[in-house]
């Protein structure tokens, strides 16, 4: 079978992975012709790049990542024309017999769709954010307004065209349902985040203690992005509040537009148990989180749609309990007590925050049983064979 993927973000297979670069090997596994289509730095050309024996079509375009929201609004605009473009000119006489395409963004809808149409191919959207309705949860864009209204259009003309839509979540599902009342329910289903299953090395594990200078400390890790979404002000509050432990350190890993500001506040509330570190190799990250002790998830308390945290995934793959702070709307809650993995609270409630710490700071035995049920989770739940399959299934 002929498969295309269009992707958003998409880090060179040789030197790194991330969720979707494992469904990639999956479907090469079960012997799949895959093309992907992904940018390429703004400094380099558009071209076929061959990353662990996988032909990458690699598309020239504006900056995406770390970007101003106007400068990010613009290039998501240009991307379908983009690939478009690259598309008939790399892939002319390329037949498909599936699209798969995960959110953001969700302006490569018209693509989607003249690809699927032409191929007479299966579009299986892989709904990872739901888009616009978070930008005006975090006060980016104004409910009803202009700018709005037409990405309100290509969400909606987005679910119509999929053929399937695999959501992170039954709440995801119940949020797609009651707020487009023309998606019929049998065209969704739950496609939980995945990712390959890894096993850190012990050495490596003592390597990464000794350049971090992690020794004798209970370390509390954030991973991924460093935005609004992820309100980190309330980590920042309960590293405050945890200042009476000498022993833990809060360490903050990755990269996004609320980094700089985070930095200016620790500093000025001279709080000295935070250490952020910018984004560092998909392994080496692995292996890092391997000798923590408490993975963080934080949530935005403004967000009204259910958003299920990718970063658990590394988090449970190598058995760390997870501590949450999250919003009303999502179900993350749900998931951490149904694997019984982490506790969790509602984001600005900062005394339930340091109370689940202090359960697990002072029970060892209770992150040891915890990081062994998220681990066992992971390896029930979240591995891309078992999304590969549930896509697959569609075409069977």
């Amino acid at each position: 079978m002929r498969v295309l993927f269009l992707m958003f973000a998409f880090p060179d297979m040789d030197v790194s992975f991330n969720m979707y670069t494992a469904l990639v090997e999956e479907f090469i596994k079960n012997g799949h012709d895959v093309s992907v289509v992904a940018p390429v730095n703004q400094q380099r050309k558009t071209e076929i790049s061959i990353e662990k024996g996988i032909s990458i079509l690699r598309v020239k375009t504006l900056p995406i990542k770390n970007v101003g929201n106007i400068r990010k609004g613009i290039a998501n605009l240009l991307l379908p024309y983009q690939y478009d473009r690259a598309i008939n000119k790399h892939f002319k006489n390329k037949k498909f017999d599936l699209v798969v395409m995960p959110t953001p963004p969700i302006t490569l809808v018209k693509l989607a769709a003249k690809i699927k149409y032409q191929n007479n191919a299966l579009f299986y959207l892989v709904l990872r954010d739901i888009f616009p309705q978070n930008a005006v949860d975090l006060g980016f864009m104004r409910k009803g307004g202009f700018i709005h209204r037409y990405f309100r259009k290509k969400e909606r003309n987005l679910y119509n065209e999929a053929d399937v839509i695999g959501c992170m979540s039954d709440g995801n599902i119940r949020y797609i349902l009651d707020h487009n009342k023309s998606i019929p329910e049998n065209k969704l289903e739950v496609l939980r985040n995945f990712q390959k299953k890894y096993d850190y090395s012990q050495n490596s594990n003592q390597i990464g203690k000794e350049v971090y200078g992690l020794e004798g400390k209970f370390v509390v890790v954030f991973g991924g992005n460093m935005g609004k979404a992820q309100q980190l002000e309330n980590v920042i509050e309960l590293a405050k509040k945890c200042s009476v432990y000498p022993n833990v350190l809060f360490l903050l890993l990755g990269e996004g537009t609320a980094m700089q500001r985070l930095e200016t506040s620790i500093t000025e509330r001279n709080i000295i148990n935070i250490k952020i570190l910018g984004t560092i190799p998909k392994q080496e990250y692995q292996d890092l989180l391997g000798i923590c002790d408490i993975g963080l998830i934080s949530l935005h308390q403004n967000f009204s749609i259910p958003n299920i945290p990718s970063k658990t995934l590394d988090y449970f793959n190598v058995g760390l309990p997870v501590l949450a702070s999250v919003d009303k709307a999502t179900d993350y809650g749900s998931v951490l007590d149904e694997a019984n993995a982490g506790l969790w609270s509602y984001a600005k409630d900062i005394e339930a925050f340091k109370h689940n710490f202090d359960k697990l700071y002072l029970n060892p035995e209770l992150r040891k049983e915890m990081g062994k049920n998220g681990r066992k989770y992971f390896e029930q739940f979240l591995t891309p064979d078992i999304a590969y399959q549930k896509i697959i299934s569609h075409l069977q």
